[in-house]
């Protein structure tokens, strides 16, 4: 029910994105990597419901997952041209020449939940510390498999900040102690659900013993990976990330072991509300640098979620 609730959500927001209102001082352009990720579908809703409390109207754009649409979205916002750009980059630097531009050309902006790897005069990024949740999927391995594990690790896309700190993050808890914690697989896929399905089937078919732990940059792997091993009868831990409703739901039922909780609604309201009062008051924020702390989440921490009022039955 809440895939369902999901894909809909997903096909009202690109057809009908946000547009400027009459009765507001201020027009913000919202730029996400892409709406068939459920977790950019639910910041797009976060952004929407705290720039209607503030007053100000959303040019709200769904990159499509393409660094050429999330490149014209930009271009746009500078022309026509909006009072502020508030971004997720799809890719930490193929959008940079984009979102520099606009920088020059004035507009104030603000990354949320992916950085850029540089940009200089961007007011604020404002996101999860993705080496931390990394990190706290590796500190949960070691919980839970206190004499070691074998671990398949599937990876984000390419590019991408959150896929590169998470990778960082994990590494630097489970490298402490390598003959402990083996990394028996790891490879990208694309943080896609289908894309982990087909590459869990190959990677499970490759090994000669089921590997303790499937740790995932996303949930939408994480539970992809969770399909296979049900299918196959197989027991392994599977650790996700973005405590989508979908795998809090699996983790309540017993499904998956755990998610890790990166608060973006946090992320989005706050970024949003930098944005504005620079915007109304000069108003600058006490760091450019605005990290919440993910946490895992499980059956023994589940109230601890974010979205826990949008889970079915």
């Amino acid at each position: 029910v809440a895939l369902i609730a999901s894909l809909a959500l997903t096909a009202s927001l690109a057809a009908a994105p946000a547009t400027a209102q009459d009765d507001t001082d201020l027009t913000i352009a919202s730029s996400l990597p892409w709406y068939g990720f459920p977790f950019f579908v639910h910041m797009q809703k976060e952004i929407d419901a705290k720039a209607a409390e503030l007053g100000v109207a959303i040019n709200a754009t769904d990159g499509g997952n393409t660094v050429e649409k999330q490149t014209a979205d930009v271009e746009a916002a500078v022309t026509r041209p909006d009072d502020g750009i508030l971004i997720s980059p799809g890719d930490a630097v193929a959008m940079q020449p984009a979102i520099q531009d606009a920088i020059n050309a004035g507009i104030p902006v603000v990354t949320v939940d992916r950085r850029l790897a540089d940009a200089q005069g961007l007011l604020a990024h404002v996101g999860a510390d993705n080496v931390k949740g990394g990190e706290a999927q590796g500190l949960l391995i070691m919980e839970k498999h206190p004499d070691g594990a074998t671990i398949v690790n599937l990876l984000g896309q390419m590019g991408s900040s959150a896929a590169i700190e998470r990778y960082q993050g994990v590494h630097n808890i489970l490298d402490a102690e390598p003959e402990k914690y083996v990394f028996v697989q790891e490879t990208t896929a694309e943080f896609d659900l289908q894309k982990a399905v087909e590459v869990t089937e190959n990677i499970l078919a490759g090994l000669t013993e089921t590997p303790d732990v499937i740790v995932a940059a996303n949930d939408s792997m994480a539970l992809g990976a969770l399909q296979v091993a049900q299918e196959q009868g197989l027991e392994i831990d599977i650790i996700g990330f973005d405590a989508l409703p979908e795998a809090l739901e699996s983790i309540r039922d017993g499904g998956l072991l755990a998610t890790v909780e990166q608060f973006p609604g946090g992320q989005s309201t706050t970024a949003l509300q930098i944005l504005v009062d620079f915007l109304r008051d000069g108003t600058t924020p006490e760091s450019d640098l605005v990290l919440l702390t993910p946490q895992t989440i499980t059956t023994d921490n589940f109230d601890v979620a974010e979205r826990l009022a949008e889970l079915g039955e």
